[in-house]
């Protein structure tokens, strides 16, 4: 896994002459590439690198390059920057082979680079896996950029008049000096959104490559974004025992590809369904091929398990769980434990922080999640887990109350003005009501909304029921799940650990989108296909856990020291975040009555993210326009 960036000069624009700006874009990824760095200057495109070694450590040396075919080894080469795992690239490399390609390294950059040259921009088409590169082509002056089906990689990039800038994270965009890191209000709602739009970006002038999209650059200025990959609505007419059949075929086989590395791997195990189905397949691909048993890891908290409090969405503590499907499929299980000191350590939240650059408002969440990973790459450099099950086989509780799920509004955000801890949405409940009007979320929720559902694939005929569970099918692949997936490549390339989603498997995935919602909740449950799926891998009490999100610390003294910090915000009349608050209700949750209901982690939620605004504007807010 790597960071990419770069930019192209455009014909007749203003041209920034900086010798060390390649280095310090660079630097802003360098924890996306430990294991090296790179530059290559290809007329006026400039293609930066920096890796994490993953396949073929000593031959994937980027940005790499190939002459076009027929040429002689002395012309221009195309030249590629890449960022992720093409998991079909052996049967790709034996294809290419045989139309005369002769590769010198055994990993899959090379394949990508070569897939270009004979397929030109189709090449997205033949790539199955998580992606995100850059390619100068010299035989058509032309940048291509290209990102994978679900945007499991990422990839920004702006226009500017000097020409267009990219970069797998805005704040490498951000070191170059044609790109300004301002953000409006458009920019503020994307910020407090929980279903923002593929392409949206909080800064004015970066825009998000979507999800199975391609961008081509010119040198001239001509700028074209095309859409290679969308779902599609078929009928479904497998029964139910073939049904569960499919998926566990097109589940293990995504599990076995994604074991491929040459560096340690591991699998990111919480006791529930979704990790656990991963971890046993895991284990069982390996047991078939005579490897060493699966590692697991498990993240928990100091006494969580002893002193555990059940909240409204979980019941148990994980790590129980964990270790009974470690212990029943023959893994190596470690747990990473983390103290309440290790949550609130100043600089791993700031370390948060500047990963996803802007704010947001899970707090100890996002915080555990880093030191989960940061604990896991002690040992590993790749990782799987079990993201976006819920998405496909109807996971979130919101599916499964029905006048939630059939608002005419995202079911998750309908859910969060349904419960009293996040009736003003996530991280929202301290805004001021002046500050609130002007977002006018209500407003963009509307619009974004209505763009979601014109853009569903459906299928005629079908029973409302089955209908709307298409539509919210497709509302979370494409404005929830983007949302998980960056936090997850956020959160854990600033370790260096590469993260894979076996369930974003294009085919399991199109495969699912197509199954009724009868078959999908035929016992009556959640996740019923899963369950059935692999029912044969998993210890019993795993199989009936209700679903459990990823846990947040039940220590007071986290929330006693969160109240404190606050305190001091709202003592300091220069904090930035004050005019965007309402100080009576804030100084009320760090007074003596506000104690007992800030313990709820949903109210939680508010100080956090109304502390993290104060950061990013105390950083940033000569750039944020109130």
């Amino acid at each position: 896994m790597c960071g990419i960036a770069g930019w192209v000069r455009r014909e007749g624009g203003p041209v920034t002459e900086d010798p060390g700006l390649a280095k310090r874009m660079a630097h802003t990824m360098a924890c996306r590439g430990p294991d090296g760095q790179g530059v290559r200057v290809a007329g006026p495109a400039t293609l930066i690198q920096t890796r994490l070694a993953v396949i073929d450590v000593p031959g994937g040396i980027q940005p790499m390059a190939a002459p076009p075919p027929g040429a002689s080894e002395d012309a221009d080469p195309a030249v590629l920057t890449y960022n992720g795992e093409v998991y079909n690239f052996p049967q790709l490399r034996s294809e290419l082979t045989g139309r005369g390609h002769r590769f010198r390294t055994r990993c899959d950059t090379e394949v990508v680079l070569r897939a270009y040259l004979e397929w030109g921009e189709a090449c997205v088409e033949h790539l199955e896996g998580m992606f995100a590169f850059a390619l100068w082509d010299p035989r058509r002056r032309t940048l291509f950029l290209a990102r994978d089906r679900f945007g499991i990689k990422p990839l920004y990039y702006a226009a500017t008049a000097e020409g267009l800038v990219f970069g797998s994270e805005p704040k490498t965009l951000l070191a170059h000096p044609a790109v300004r890191p301002t953000v409006d209000l458009d920019g503020l709602r994307v910020l407090f959104s929980m279903a923002r739009a593929p392409g949206e970006s909080v800064y004015r002038d970066i825009r998000d490559l979507p999800p199975g999209h391609t961008l081509t650059y010119r040198p001239d200025g001509g700028l074209s974004v095309r859409r290679y990959w969308r779902l599609e609505a078929h009928p479904h007419e497998d029964d139910l025992d073939t049904t569960v059949r499919t998926v566990r075929e097109l589940l293990e086989s995504s599990v076995t590809r994604e074991l491929v590395a040459d560096v340690p791997l591991s699998v990111l195990l919480s006791g529930g369904l979704d990790s656990s189905a991963v971890a046993a397949l895991a284990a069982r691909a390996r047991r078939l091929s005579g490897g060493e048993p699966i590692r697991t890891t498990t993240v928990t908290y100091s006494g969580y398990s002893d002193d555990f409090r059940p909240d409204l969405v979980r019941s148990a503590p994980d790590a129980p769980y964990a270790r009974a499907v470690a212990e029943h499929i023959g893994a190596d299980h470690l747990e990473v434990e983390l103290t309440t000191a290790d949550l609130i350590d100043p600089a791993a939240r700031r370390s948060v922080l500047r990963a996803q650059d802007v704010p947001a408002p899970f707090g100890d969440m996002d915080t555990s999640t880093y030191r989960a990973f940061a604990g896991v790459s002690r040992h590993s450099k790749v990782a799987l887990t079990g993201e976006s099950a819920d998405e496909i086989f109807g996971g979130y509780s919101w599916v499964h109350i029905p006048d939630l799920a059939e608002e005419n509004h995202f079911p998750w955000v309908a859910f969060e003005q349904w419960h009293p801890g996040t009736r003003d949405g996530l991280g929202q409940g301290l805004l001021s009501p002046a500050f609130a009007a002007r977002l006018d979320m209500p407003a963009y929720y509307a619009e974004r909304y209505s763009q979601a559902m014109a853009d569903i694939p459906r299928l005629p005929g079908e029973p409302p029921e089955a209908r709307r569970a298409r539509e919210i099918c497709h509302l979370h692949l494409t404005h929830w799940l983007p949302r998980l997936l960056e936090r997850n490549d956020r959160l854990s390339m600033i370790s260096g650990l590469e993260v894979r989603v076996p369930f974003c498997d294009h085919r399991l995935v199109q495969y699912a989108y197509d199954i009724p919602w009868k078959l999908k909740t035929f016992d009556g449950r959640e996740k019923s296909l899963l369950r059935a799926a692999v029912a044969d891998l998993l210890p019993e009490q795993v199989l009936e856990r209700p679903k459990a999100p990823f846990p947040v610390s039940q220590d007071a003294t986290y929330t006693k020291a969160l109240h404190a910090e606050f305190a001091e915000v709202l003592a300091d009349p220069s904090s930035p975040v004050l005019p965007l608050l309402d100080l009576g209700k804030a100084r009320a949750v760090v007074g003596p009555e506000g104690q007992a209901t800030a313990q709820d982690w949903l109210h939680r939620m508010n100080i956090e993210m109304a502390l993290q605004v104060n950061t990013w504007l105390t950083e940033h807010g000569e750039n944020v326009d109130l």
